[in-house]
């Protein structure tokens, strides 16, 4: 019942009423965060939601553009040396940070070398207790890892190579912050921030409302024009997502990010695509690769009583089931059914022709379930899989699907934390699992099966161990050449669908909708929010 109230209201709504805000002529950007934003600190830039607002407000050395490509940001250049062991960024001039009473003349002061080797020193700092410590976990020690050389060239010296090094610059923790500002307000930063970015912060009641406006000072341009193009951006904080979706058919919100169950086969085809009614009302909707992989997981302790300790038992997991059904059957088509690796779509060394995954073959998985000595299920034991609610249809469908050949698969749903601990403490031999992106390269996905990298200090929760992967891993942290480095992920990534640890599920995408009168948006497989170059006419 309540659903089809929610479709009758929203259907109602969107055809006689259409009430944008009224900005007297001003380029307003009005979006909504569901789940709130807790900082606005650059330091504790951990969740989408900060990552978004401080995306606004700060700048790096670096930035990755839509199509993950590391472009110069306050960095105008920089060179690598001593075989990926120090950076030299050349820093522009003419960046200011935005105006504050702390500095000379209430005027923002020119950004200099020194102010990056504070910032990132302060992310080092263990009084800070900045979740993004683990960015510098490959700089040199001892104090020597920042270094001023003059004030427009910064040097960063490393302990090991590491080739996606630069691609950690281009996160949010890595902002550059005024040290006297910071030291003046203290922890009291996250909600008086002064950094360089393309909007100024003006306003913030948390929970309800949050206003930047444009910086006049912004130091990058487009076409001759100084960015950005709009005149503010204004973030509410409405918890229901099927109200924040009301407001944006009336036209108080200019773009949402993501579809709930809902309203979704309400707004979508079977096949993905948004229904006529939407387009005919100039609504837009993007769809792109996010850097995201579904998966479950077995944990791999070659327990003899255990099932899936046989290789043929999880592969036939593996090919019995039909990732592209579950997909348009319980997504709408949103997502790539993942038939290569774990590594995902959007990732630059993703190459389906060249990682062959499995596709849906009930035949082939009775074959494997009957070399492993259980034929047609015979004598093969109820197999256990954790997950959490808001995947239980997913496990449902597999549970389904591999009862056909002969899996007894008992689905237990944990509380979301449970959940996560049970999986580090290694109490889970098979559970659900995503991984997203916190750089753009294949190592952040691979460095989950580094044995090394065992859990609960580390990503690798299938305590997965082989060690022609590991040597692999190892060459590819050493290979400053990045055709070779592609052709070593590609050879883990295969490994790793031979022996299994993991089933892919599916490769995420990300769904922005906007109305027509948004341009230049963009997308982006990491989902970052940037705004500096849209643009908003009357409506």
């Amino acid at each position: 019942m309540r659903s089809l109230s929610i479709v009758v209201l929203i259907t109602a709504c969107f055809f006689s009423c259409h009430a944008p805000n009224p900005d007297d002529g001003k380029a307003i950007f009005y979006y909504n965060e569901a789940s709130g934003i807790s900082s606005l600190d650059p330091a504790f830039a951990r969740s989408q939601s900060t990552i978004w607002a401080v995306n606004q407000l700060f700048n790096g050395l670096v930035q990755l553009n839509d199509s993950l490509q590391i472009e110069p940001c306050i960095a105008s250049s920089w060179e690598i040396r001593n075989q990926g062991l120090e950076y030299i960024f050349h820093l522009r001039r003419d960046v200011l940070f935005q105006d504050d009473p702390l500095f000379a003349g209430g005027h923002g002061r020119s950004v200099k070398a020194p102010d990056f080797v504070y910032s990132f020193n302060r992310i080092l700092d263990p009084a800070v207790v900045s979740p993004g410590l683990w960015v510098f976990s490959h700089v040199a020690k001892d104090g020597k890892a920042f270094k001023a050389i003059d004030d427009s060239t910064l040097q960063i010296n490393l302990n090991e190579a590491f080739p996606p090094f630069l691609s950690l610059l281009t996160m949010q923790y890595c902002s550059v912050v005024p040290n006297e500002v910071v030291k003046h307000y203290g922890k009291e930063f996250r909600t008086h921030p002064i950094g360089t970015g393309p909007f100024v912060f003006k306003f913030w009641e948390e929970g309800v409302r949050l206003n930047m406006i444009r910086n006049e000072h912004y130091f990058e341009s487009e076409n001759g024009h100084r960015l950005p193009y709009l005149d503010a951006v204004s973030i509410g904080f409405i918890p229901n997502r099927e109200s924040a979706f009301m407001d944006f058919l009336q036209g108080r919100l200019d773009f949402i990010s993501g579809i709930d169950g809902a309203y979704k086969d309400m707004l979508l085809t079977r096949e993905g695509k948004l229904q006529a009614k939407f387009k005919a009302q100039s609504m837009t909707m993007q769809v792109s690769p996010f850097l995201n992989t579904e998966y479950l997981g077995f944990r791999m302790d070659n327990n003899p009583s255990n099932p899936l300790s046989i290789k043929e038992i999880r592969q036939a997991i593996n090919c019995g089931f039909d990732r592209a059904r579950m997909i348009s059957y319980l997504r709408n088509n949103i997502g790539r059914p993942a038939n290569s690796g774990f590594v995902p779509d959007g990732i630059p060394s993703f190459d389906a022709s060249k990682v062959k995954g499995y596709d849906y073959d009930p035949a082939r998985a009775r074959r494997l379930l009957e070399k492993a000595g259980f034929p047609g299920g015979k004598g093969l034991p109820e197999i256990r899989l954790g997950t959490v609610a808001s995947y239980l249809d997913y496990c449902q469908f597999i549970q389904s699907q591999l009862a056909e050949i002969g899996f007894k698969i008992k689905v237990e749903v944990n509380a979301d934390a449970m959940n996560r601990e049970l999986i580090a403490k290694g109490q889970q031999a098979f559970f659900r699992g995503s991984w997203i992106a916190d750089y753009p390269d294949a190592e952040n996905y691979l460095s989950l099966f580094y044995s090394p990298n065992f859990s609960p200090q580390g990503p690798n929760t299938t305590h997965f161990t082989n060690p022609t992967f590991d040597r692999w891993y190892e060459q590819a942290l050493l290979e400053t050449e990045s055709t070779q480095r592609i052709i070593l992920y590609q050879k883990m990534d295969s490994l790793l669908l031979a022996e299994a640890p993991i089933v892919p599920l599916y490769y995420d995408q990300s769904v922005r909708l906007h109305h027509s009168n948004i341009t230049d948006l963009g997308s982006h497989p990491m989902n970052l929010l940037t705004l500096k170059r849209v643009k908003k006419t009357p409506s």
